[in-house]
């Protein structure tokens, strides 16, 4: 077990270290000028070529692509992400103030989505093709087929227009104000827990279907236990196993569908910051976003799969 541990961070800090490699230089190769996104392009005019190198070296861009890089690592290692182009704040200060929010949005989203879907798939494999079933897969595929930054528009507008509503803008952590944080998160977790169920919900109807089949649960059945207790001491144990895993690589994909989400509802999370950046052309903010959206994604990856281990004995790792 302790070998595999050890094999999947190796793996993993391999994957990370390659993600740093593409993200690196696919934002110095993209086309566009720092100094336009930063002067604008009048501005960029009026700049003489020495004060454009002078401007270049001070952000350090003038450099070999090599040294940014081998410089990028070193201040990743230190701790020290560099700044944005148009803020006073360190990257890292970024993330820390920000982080909180966009992680709370994930917990909740992911809590939601196992209160939705796991029911919704219990109700749909006690009683397959029946009515309950069949509006329960029309709803999962509607969830499924629906874009979240425009469900999260809708949900914004109905609360705007029809109820004069509108969720505090400025980030307020949890433990300053419980109230006004979950109304700034509540919105953006239901979104994204609400697509999250679908999948969840689609994964369970099915894996419970097949687990209902086996030997040990018709035995249970033949020694007269209540359906109920069969589906909840005997078949759901099982069929969560592949749930586990699937809601751990939609936790990563969460983080993705952050961005529009978090737009939508101008929450001020990482999410928020990352469309932010990429609309400026922050190259700083956005490598190191992404460079830590890898790491997270990496880490949920490598838990999924010792927690399934640790729920299943008959999974050995070796």
């Amino acid at each position: 077990m302790y070998s595999y541990i050890v094999r999947r961070l190796a793996f993993g800090a391999i994957t990370v270290v390659g993600v740093s490699i593409v993200v690196f230089f696919v934002l110095r190769v993209l086309p566009g000028d720092p100094l336009v996104a930063i002067f604008g392009p009048e501005g960029f005019t009026k700049l003489s070529p020495e004060q454009r190198a002078s401007y270049m070296a001070q952000l350090g861009l003038s450099d070999p692509l090599i040294v940014q890089y081998l410089r990028w690592v070193r201040d990743i290692l230190s701790g020290s992400l560099g700044h944005s182009f148009f803020r006073s704040e360190s990257v890292a200060e970024m993330i820390a103030r920000r982080g909180p929010l966009t992680a709370e949005i994930a917990a909740l989203s992911v809590v939601l989505s196992w209160l939705v879907g796991i029911p919704v798939a219990i109700v749909s494999a006690l009683k397959p093709n029946s009515i309950g079933d069949n509006v329960s897969r029309f709803l999962s595929i509607l969830f499924l087929a629906i874009p979240g930054f425009w469900l999260a528009m809708l949900i914004v507008l109905v609360l705007l227009f029809g109820l004069g509503y509108r969720a505090p803008l400025a980030n307020v952590a949890f433990f300053t104000d419980p109230l006004a944080n979950l109304q700034i998160v509540v919105g953006p977790a239901i979104v994204l827990g609400l697509g999250q169920a679908a999948y969840i919900a689609r994964m369970a109807r099915s894996s419970l279907l097949e687990v209902v089949r086996e030997d040990y649960v018709r035995t249970a059945r033949a020694k007269g236990l209540n359906n109920r207790l069969v589906i909840a001491f005997h078949a759901l144990p099982n069929a969560l196993l592949p749930v586990i895993t699937l809601s751990g690589i939609l936790l990563g994909f969460v983080l993705a569908g952050s961005i529009p989400v978090e737009r939508a509802f101008g929450t001020p999370g990482l999410g928020y910051a990352m469309y932010t950046a990429v609309s400026e052309r922050d190259i700083f903010v956005m490598q190191n976003l992404v460079f830590l959206y890898s790491i997270v994604f990496v880490l949920l990856n490598i838990t999924v799969d010792l927690a399934s281990a640790w729920l299943d004995p008959r999974i050995r790792y070796r």
